[in-house]
């Protein structure tokens, strides 16, 4: 666990429709309209909005992208405040399937180290925070890992034993899950499989060092060893940490350790193979003591990694499912250990990254979506009404990952369908909130549904209505917004 606040440890310092077109060199670009405020954890939002924390305050901004559909030239706006003094640092997080954002826990809160049980949950339509009441019997939560089962439940951890729990949202209430779990949740992170487990790699199992679990309906098992050393024990400083664990289109996960190795678990033989090793910096590796991931269009990740645990500098890297290839850093990562930053995947393909400053930039990578992995409709109306709602059905639309990875501290994933609607006549573009999605299973063949809520606000006339999942576009379907 960290015992390092921002405020110790980093100074303050065009998108369109779909993806670029043109495949060019990896890029970072800096907002026109940078924050004014210290960007922490970013939650992409179902109506294509990202959401966005002022480290350890209780304020929270929207970032909204322009009317072409860049987020380069997006705007913030302030939102709701979080209720009474919960003003968390690291901590779970999920937007859920009604398009709320639900966070638990704090390793911090107020910048104390208390491992909070405070929790909130925020509905964007009534601008709102509410209070969420932890299990029963949890006195901590924590740096708390989370994420949604196949069928939209909210699991989340308590950091510092083997507990569990999911929630209903609609009675508030919470059941406790997770039997068996090997080591304690601390340090560790959730990755949803296409069969509806969730793969984890120890942390805190000192008698198994490389040991890995599943968890299958309510119940942990082993998923074997890692041929590599991946959680810090003793490998550097003992802090125990991990990084990122990525599932990936050709049904494999990359697992990223705190100790410069990685690792890939095939998912249909449960095997583990060695994975390529970070370069050194000294005589550290680079690593992910905690630290981001991104799975882009085409199948690469982005990673921020830097040497040794809490180090600087971030370098950036993108694995090509072989290799750890350098890419350009951003403007403050000379400064900055890897665990400050935050990324997620955008509708255009692109990479928003926040490292706890008001130096927020995105990355547009080089190479060119994957469309074979591209969401597919397969019903929609020919005809919307601005304020209506209307029934999206089609295969894919959950992608072939939650894309986003950090382990514990921070969760945003993004395999859900959101939906653009571009006006024929002025090129506008319009995001009609996602709600109400029957699976949230990546890779998933059978048909999924959802609700999109066409905006009061929307332009009328000839339109094209594109459905993008972790950056892919489906195919345009041509539709009248009456």
């Amino acid at each position: 666990m960290k015992r390092i606040t921002h405020t110790q440890a980093v100074a303050a310092i065009v998108a369109l429709a779909s993806l670029p077109a043109a495949a060019q060199a990896q890029t970072w670009t800096v907002l026109k309209n940078p924050p004014s405020f210290s960007a922490g954890s970013p939650h992409l939002m179902t109506d294509g909005t990202i959401l966005v924390q002022s480290v350890s305050t209780t304020d929270w901004y929207k970032f909204t992208p322009d009317k072409t559909g860049s987020y380069v030239n997006g705007t913030w706006s302030q939102v709701a405040s979080l209720p009474g003094s919960y003003a968390p640092l690291y901590y779970g997080s999920e937007v859920l399937t009604d398009g709320k954002l639900i966070i638990n826990g704090g390793e911090y809160n107020n910048n104390n180290a208390v491992w909070t049980t405070l929790g909130a949950i925020y509905d964007p339509v009534k601008n709102k925070w509410t209070s969420v009441t932890p299990p029963t019997g949890w006195t901590t939560i924590g740096d708390a890992q989370s994420t949604l089962l196949g069928d939209g439940t909210y699991m989340l951890a308590n950091c510092c034993n083997t507990d569990e729990a999911l929630w209903n949202e609609k009675t508030g209430k919470w059941t406790s899950t997770g039997t068996g779990k090997a080591d304690i949740n601390d340090e560790e992170g959730w990755t949803l499989l296409p069969s509806g487990q969730v793969l984890t790699a120890d942390a805190n199992d000192t008698q198994d060092t490389k040991h890995t679990e599943i968890y299958t309906n309510g119940k942990w098992a082993s998923a074997g060893d890692s041929p590599v050393l991946l959680a810090d024990l003793g490998t550097q400083t003992n802090s125990h940490e991990l990084g990122p664990l990525t599932l990936l289109p050709n049904g494999t996960v990359f697992a990223v350790g705190a100790t410069g190795y990685t690792a890939t678990y095939t998912i249909s033989t449960g095997k583990w193979t060695k994975g390529p090793t970070f370069p050194k910096s000294g005589s550290n590796y680079f690593d992910e003591a905690d630290g981001p991931s991104s799975l882009l269009p085409d199948g690469n990740v982005l990673l921020a990694a830097s040497p040794g645990v809490y180090n600087n500098p971030t370098e950036f890297f993108e694995y090509d499912g072989t290799n750890l290839n350098k890419e350009p850093a951003t403007a403050n990562a000379s400064g900055d250990p890897s665990y400050v930053f935050n990324l997620v995947m955008l509708p255009t393909g692109q990479v928003f990254s926040t490292d706890f400053s008001t130096d927020v930039e995105i990355y547009t990578p080089s190479g060119k979506a994957n469309l074979s992995l591209a969401p597919v409709v397969t019903k929609f109306a020919k005809s919307v009404t601005p304020g209506k709602t209307y029934k999206l059905t089609g295969t894919y639309l959950n992608g072939y990952s939650q894309d986003n990875a950090y382990g514990d501290d921070y969760q945003a994933n993004t395999n859900f369908p959101l939906v653009q609607i571009i006006n024929t006549a002025s090129g506008d573009v319009q995001y009609a909130k996602t709600i109400d999605f029957s699976s949230m299973l990546p890779a998933n063949p059978n048909p999924v549904t959802a609700k999109v809520e066409i905006p009061s606000s929307i332009e009328t006339g000839p339109s094209t209505l594109v459905v993008v999942t972790n950056g892919i576009p489906s195919t345009p379907l041509k539709i009248t917004v009456k």
